[in-house]
């Protein structure tokens, strides 16, 4: 237990430095830049790492299979449900994908690690692989939408390098082509450069940021919908699929993973009302410091 409350406690240490930087420095820091810089420049960085530093088993993806189904339901879900909830776009908007965008890779990957060994590594890199896409897809309409058109929405998926990264990346590995490890390296230093801009970037949104100000409604939406119905509708479907207990228990602690730092880059690209999406994000990681020890006991069960 005290490996998993390390793994998590390691990486807010920048989001500490985010939030100090922000308050000494006010605006001259300025928030939307380092936005653009991270998810139009590092996190090109970042995707090609990630993909390229093990290879890719095709038979491995059954698994984030099942994780990209259970994401759809609750997408699904969230989508009509939500609708009845709040008029607002932006509101309806948060309240329809931020519950799905977990923390599958910076806190996903060493908890698993923490809890089933290295032997999970493989498959929390396909897992992490299938959210890298709903992020930039799905992720990436619903955020636009809050203050886009439907055809405007669709053309900044296209829009964004990441997801034409991912593919070259994927097709590199698929056919196991070598890259030098000059390369690798210099990819490496953008990936960890990428992953400290966003928890940076976390605390800088949280200078600022009035948990009280959040529409009740909305916070009690996305975490009921984070905490409750997505862990419900994740163990009823895992429950009767035929996979490997560890793999079952790998794909349901991804699943309950707190919201990703992504969703206050997505909110910040797109001006979605992102002080709120960096709170949501906020209240279900602190949430998910004793929720994590739930999950580990339900794992029993799987």
């Amino acid at each position: 237990m005290s490996s998993i409350i390390f793994s998590i406690l390691s990486i807010y240490v920048f989001i500490v430095m985010g939030y100090l930087a922000k308050r000494s420095f006010k605006d001259q820091i300025d928030d939307k830049t380092i936005t653009l810089i991270n998810v139009y420049f590092l996190q090109v960085f970042l995707t090609f790492w990630g993909l390229l530093i093990r290879p890719i088993d095709i038979s491995l993806l059954y698994a984030p299979s099942i994780y990209f189904v259970i994401v759809l339901i609750i997408v699904i879900i969230s989508a009509f449900t939500a609708k009845l909830l709040f008029e607002n776009k932006k509101e309806y908007s948060i309240a329809t994908v931020a519950a799905v965008i977990g923390n599958t890779g910076n806190l996903g990957i060493p908890i698993n690690i923490a809890i089933f060994g290295e032997e999970s590594i493989p498959y929390t890199t396909v897992v992490n692989l299938v959210n890298v896409f709903v992020v930039y897809t799905i992720g990436v309409y619903y955020y636009s939408r809050g203050t886009y058109d439907v055809k405007t929405s669709l053309k900044n998926i296209i829009k964004l390098p990441i997801l034409w990264a991912a593919i070259v990346a994927i097709l590199l590995s698929v056919y196991q082509v070598q890259i030098h490890s000059s390369i690798m390296n210099m990819l490496m230093m953008g990936a960890y450069a990428s992953m400290t801009m966003q928890l940076f970037l976390f605390g800088i949104y949280l200078y600022g940021t009035k948990i009280k100000e959040i529409s009740k409604r909305l916070l009690l939406w996305v975490i009921t919908l984070k905490f409750i119905v997505l862990p419900i509708t994740a163990f009823s479907v895992l429950l009767y699929v035929d996979l490997e207990p560890m793999v079952k228990g790998i794909v349901f602690v991804e699943l309950m993973m707190p919201l990703a730092i992504a969703n206050v880059n997505m909110a910040s690209l797109y001006d979605c009302k992102p002080r709120l999406v960096t709170a949501l994000t906020f209240v279900s990681s602190v949430l998910f410091l004793g929720i994590v020890f739930i999950s580990v006991e339900v794992l029993k069960y799987l």
